[in-house]
């Protein structure tokens, strides 16, 4: 009888053990010059695993957090210093723009207008950072950058609003303890959704740890969304959009010949205009005569540079990306909306919408070469894993929002209501059609802020876009405008 052979193959376990990050950290040091004047400084970039508390297991990993930490070198204790955590928006959107766009150490570098220069680009060392003001703290959320959930957690746990808030909180709470930076003063900046975080964080902030910020920048500010969603019967983005559909048209030369040289003016008519006889040419809806419409479509076409015919079959209701697909059309070219000054051409020019925003294109390439490239090579930090510059989120749910709009200004709000001393910081850019700059003065309007609180709320307008700090004057105002503020704050 033969022997049936013994198996030698070795069981594979059908589910493996889930490897579950662990904290790494990689300290570098780095000098750059700034106005006459060395500056040393730390950097430390790495991974950190949040822990949260679970009742049967003690603390469970959760996420691992991908960190750029940079620290002054300095007589002054750290405790003194004031530390600055900075993040972008999306939601989506890792913290690359601010980090190497407008307040970091380095920068990538662009042509003045805000073009890049030729692949492979060029990082150079960031003359208007903050870091002579402020430590830097830049923070990828998860699902961003190199941050992600860590195995066995699913990506849905951390994509609301309120989930985002929570998770980003309380890793900025074990940052600033394993830092030692509890004693320090502290400021978020966040850009586009990233406001929409700060003012969520500065309230959760305040009510589940007890901390207290001096202050919050606001770059390119999103708090109450009913201002920005073009939904049937929502006219206020209509209204609210209009002086930046005016801006843009005055910078390709397409409004009236007594707006020419003069965009303060047209300003100033286009916000009239849309608070007066605009909005309430809309509040009539069909109750509007045809005199009263023909009155609205003439000033409309000589502040918008769109023709009356098709401000007419528009119902006088001119969307985001139909203004962007139809200012330029005879000239087949299509306008950006992070940046209306941008334009670009699309295959399709009969459609109303655009194939991609070219004023995020041409930025795209630039900062996403430059952070791999600076990352791993100056800062030392090996991972395999791409880095998520700007990703879609599957899932991001406004649960707590059902049948209304999210509105983080009443966050803001109860904030400055808690921390009278906390002061606000709002960069706005006017040829920003993502967040235009007249929506974000109407939610400031609309806060209820005492009159005492409302000094706390400084303003810096600019001759740019979303990112205004790719456009090199703007970059150099808006900086200036940023160490005046903390200067200011901290006095």
């Amino acid at each position: 009888m033969t022997e049936t052979p013994k198996d030698e193959t070795k069981t594979v376990e059908s589910n493996p053990k889930p490897i579950i990050p662990e904290d790494q950290a990689v300290v570098t040091e780095h000098s750059i010059s700034v106005n006459g004047r060395q500056l040393d400084y730390t950097a430390t970039t790495g991974i950190m695993v949040f822990k949260a508390e679970d009742e049967k297991l003690g603390l469970k990993p959760k996420a691992a957090f991908f960190y750029v930490y940079y620290q002054l070198k300095s007589d002054t204790p750290a405790a003194e210093r004031p530390l600055t955590v900075s993040f972008n928006g999306g939601p989506g959107s890792a913290s690359v723009w601010m980090h190497m766009g407008m307040t970091g150490p380095r920068r990538v570098e662009m042509q003045d207008y805000g073009w890049p220069k030729r692949p492979p680009f060029n990082l150079v060392d960031n003359e208007y950072t903050l870091l002579d003001s402020t430590d830097l703290l830049y923070i990828d959320p998860v699902s961003t950058g190199f941050s992600r959930p860590v195995p066995g957690e699913a990506e849905a746990d951390f994509h609301s609003p309120e989930k985002d808030a929570e998770s980003m909180g309380a890793f900025i709470a074990l940052l600033v303890t394993r830092y030692e930076r509890w004693a320090s003063p502290k400021f978020l900046i966040g850009e586009s959704y990233g406001t929409t975080r700060a003012a969520l964080l500065a309230e959760h902030l305040q009510d589940r740890y007890g901390m207290y910020l001096n202050g919050v920048v606001l770059v390119s500010t999103l708090l109450n969304f009913m201002t920005a969603r073009f939904d049937p019967g929502n006219d206020w983005p209509y209204i609210l959009f209009l002086p930046t559909y005016a801006s843009s048209a005055w910078f390709h030369g397409l409004t009236a010949p007594e707006y020419k040289n003069d965009l303060a003016r047209l300003q100033k008519d286009a916000e009239e205009f849309a608070l007066g006889e605009y909005m309430l040419a809309l509040a009539k809806g069909d109750r509007l005569t045809k005199a009263e419409r023909q009155r609205v479509v003439n000033k409309l076409a000589r502040l918008t540079g769109l023709s009356r015919e098709y401000l007419l079959a528009a119902d006088l209701r001119v969307k985001i990306h139909r203004f962007c697909k139809e200012l330029l059309r005879k000239d087949r070219l299509t306008v950006g909306r992070f940046d209306t000054r941008i334009t670009g051409q699309d295959y399709d020019q009969v459609d109303d919408i655009f194939e991609r925003d070219p004023s995020y294109y041409v930025a795209l390439g630039t900062f996403a070469t430059q952070f791999n490239e600076y990352a791993r090579v100056e800062l030392g930090f090996k991972t395999d894993l791409p880095y998520e510059i700007l990703k879609p989120l599957k899932g991001w749910a406004y649960d707590k929002q059902m049948n209304r709009y999210i509105n983080a200004g009443e966050s803001l709000r109860k904030a400055l209501a808690q921390n009278p001393q906390m002061q606000v910081f709002v960069c706005a850019g006017y040829y920003d059609l993502s967040t235009p700059y007249f929506s974000t003065r109407y939610t400031f309007d609309h806060l209820g802020l005492p009159e005492n609180q409302r000094k706390n709320v400084h303003w810096g307008f600019y001759e740019a876009g979303h990112m205004m700090y790719l456009h090199k004057p703007s970059l150099v105002k808006v900086m200036d405008d940023l160490h005046e503020f903390y200067a200011a704050t901290l006095a």
